[in-house]
């Protein structure tokens, strides 16, 4: 798995809780923030996220059980009571949709992510990041944390079809607790708890 080449310089994480409660609390849609949580705690792909429905969340086993995406039908592992589990059980289900994240109006799914994460990036003075370094610094956090790039490949899934089949053979429960400990890593440093910082990009 490609991690890219390092920036020029190290940044945080992401925006932190402070940073997501005053968003919230100035009226952000609370979709996307939460949409921006989710690709942080789990590496998705944006689009993953957007069109994930609630047929697609298997808390019993750790899983968003994705029938689409880059690489076809893809299960996700979460962990168990990791924190994207936590949040997806917080969300409120949204009657006449199917969508975690349903549109305001018609049938659809959410669209509105890139004006809010424009601005909640700003605020927290990440104003180069884009959506897609997030799920790199799920990648980082991983190899920080000693996992071996194999097992971050089998949790991201990988662009390469071959390379995925390669990860196929890794048990259920140690891709779910790689994704359970990057995680619980993650949703730590952005409350303050660690010194961890992550490289992202600052490509536009």
């Amino acid at each position: 798995m490609r991690l890219g080449k390092p920036p020029s310089r190290s940044r945080p994480l992401t925006p932190g809780v402070r940073e997501f409660s005053k968003a919230e609390s100035e009226g952000e849609n609370p979709h996307a923030v939460n949409v921006i949580r989710l690709l942080i705690f789990t590496g998705c792909r944006k689009s993953e996220i957007l069109s994930l429905e609630w047929s697609h969340v298997d808390s019993d086993m750790g899983y968003l059980r994705l029938p689409t995406s880059k690489t076809g039908e893809k299960d996700v592992p979460v962990g168990g009571g990791a924190p994207a589990l936590e949040l997806l059980a917080s969300l409120p289900r949204y009657e006449g949709s199917e969508y975690v994240f349903p549109a305001a109006t018609g049938e659809g799914q959410y669209v509105g992510l890139p004006k809010v994460w424009y601005r909640i990036r700003k605020s927290a003075g990440l104003s180069d990041v884009r959506l897609h370094d997030l799920r790199h610094s799920f990648a980082r956090f991983g190899v920080a944390g000693g996992d071996s790039l194999p097992v971050i490949g089998a949790i991201l899934g990988h662009s390469d079809a071959a390379t995925t089949q390669r990860y196929a053979h890794l048990a259920d429960h140690v891709k779910r607790a790689a994704a359970n400990r990057i995680s619980g890593r993650i949703a730590a440093a952005m409350e303050g708890k660690t010194a961890d910082v992550v490289e992202l990009s600052r490509k536009a």
